[in-house]
C-alpha cells in the first residue's frame, strides 16, 4: 500500500477519535429533530461540517426554505474555500483537477491544520488517507449518537448532545482570550441570536443565523480593522 496514504492515515487518526466524540453529539441532536439514524448518518458522510450540519439540521426542524439553507450553508462554510485556496499552494504536481475535485470533499478545520503543516507537498494518496479515516469516525459517531439518541431516555439525550456545542465553545474561548476584537464579535452574535430567539420571532432560526453571522462580522470589521502591517505579518 502506499506509503503517502498510510502516513495520511496515521495523520488522521487522532482527528478521527475526536471526531467520533463530537459527531456523537450531533447524532443525538439529529434524532432529537426527528432524523433517523440512516438520515443522520449521510448528512454526515455528504457535508463534514459541524457547524453547518447544526444550523442545517435546525433549518430542517423549523421547515425553512431551500434558499434559507443555501444561504446558511454558504455563509457558514464559505471559509472551506478558502482553505481549499491556501493549500492549492501545497499541492504535488500529481494533484490532477480529478484529485483536486475529490480532496476538496474532506477539507475541515482540523484537516488544513495538519495538512498546511507538512513540510512535503501534499500528495493525493496521503490527503486520501487523512480525509478517509477522519470521514470514517465523523459518521461512525453520528450512527452512534443517533442510535442512542433513539433508545436513550429524553433527559440523557439532551445532556449527551451538548457536547457538540461544547466544540464550538471550545473554538471560541482561547481566542476570544487573546484577541478582544474576537471577544467583541463572539458577545455582539450571541446578542444578536438572544434578540432573534426571544424578541423577533418573526424570522427563521435559519436567517437569524444569516443575519447574525454577517452582522457582528461586519460591526467587527468597521471596529476593529487590520491595518497592512498586520496583514503583512
Amino acid at each position: 500500500m502506499n506509503s503517502r496514504f498510510i502516513k495520511g492515515i496515521s495523520h488522521g487518526i487522532p482527528i478521527c477519535l475526536g471526531y467520533l466524540s463530537v459527531s456523537f453529539g450531533f447524532g443525538i441532536t439529529a434524532a432529537a429533530s426527528g432524523l433517523s439514524t440512516i438520515e443522520a448518518s449521510i448528512i454526515s458522510a455528504s457535508n463534514l461540517t459541524s457547524a453547518g450540519q447544526a444550523a442545517g439540521v435546525d433549518v430542517i426542524k423549523t421547515g425553512g426554505t431551500i434558499l434559507e439553507m443555501i444561504l446558511v450553508q454558504l455563509i457558514i462554510n464559505i471559509r472551506y474555500s478558502l482553505m481549499g485556496l491556501s493549500l492549492s499552494q501545497k499541492l504535488d504536481r500529481k494533484f490532477t483537477t480529478p484529485h483536486r475535485l475529490l480532496a476538496s470533499y474532506g477539507i475541515t478545520d482540523e484537516i488544513f491544520a495538519v495538512c498546511s503543516a507538512q513540510k512535503q507537498p501534499l500528495t493525493p494518496a496521503y490527503m486520501y488517507g487523512i480525509i478517509l479515516i477522519s470521514m470514517l469516525g465523523w459518521v461512525t459517531g453520528t450512527f452512534l449518537g443517533a442510535s442512542a439518541g433513539q433508545l436513550l431516555p429524553p433527559s440523557i439525550s439532551s445532556a449527551l448532545g451538548i457536547v457538540l456545542y461544547g466544540m464550538f465553545i471550545a473554538i471560541v474561548v482561547p481566542p476570544s482570550r487573546k484577541n478582544k476584537s474576537i471577544l467583541f464579535v463572539t458577545i455582539v452574535a450571541a446578542l444578536l441570536s438572544i434578540l432573534f430567539k426571544y424578541v423577533i420571532t418573526a424570522i427563521t432560526s435559519g436567517f437569524a443565523v444569516i443575519i447574525c453571522a454577517i452582522g457582528a462580522a461586519a460591526i467587527g470589521a468597521l471596529l476593529f480593522p487590520i491595518d497592512d502591517e498586520e496583514v503583512e505579518e
